[in-house]
């Protein structure tokens, strides 16, 4: 291959779908709420087990969810935990655009955590080593 030539894929956006993976809006979606929890937890400065604590749940729980093992989590107990770090979460449904084959789940955040279409590369990268283990 020449050196003009590009040698890349355009990602969908969701690393998930774009791996074949089954379920992969949910999976982005448990991702973005668990990136949630944990900044909120750094931003606190709070060990694994004073989260838990807040949480109603425990620390090897935690460890799961900052290390991105998320099978165990549904989106509803996400959700619950944002509740507990005293979070708003608002599902929005609005019809798809005509211009996309499928209807999508997202999730975006207001905090200086993470908003998934203004994240840094840095941020993406970081985050996704994480999620990813």
């Amino acid at each position: 291959m020449s050196a003009n030539e590009n040698d890349y894929t355009v990602a969908s956006g969701n690393v998930f779908a774009d791996l074949g993976l089954p379920d992969s809006e949910e999976r982005l979606a448990k991702a973005a709420l668990a990136h949630q929890i944990a900044s909120i937890a750094r931003g606190r400065h709070l060990t694994q087990a004073e989260t838990a604590q807040i949480l109603g749940t425990t620390q090897p729980k935690i460890s799961d969810l900052f290390s991105g093992r998320l099978s165990g989590f549904s989106v509803e107990r996400l959700i619950r935990f944002l509740n507990a770090f005293d979070r708003d979460v608002q599902i929005v449904v609005s019809p798809k655009p005509r211009s996309r084959d499928h209807a999508t789940f997202a999730v975006t955040g207001k905090s200086r955590a993470i908003s998934l279409k203004r994240v840094s590369a840095k941020q993406s990268q970081d985050c996704d080593s994480r999620l990813m283990g």
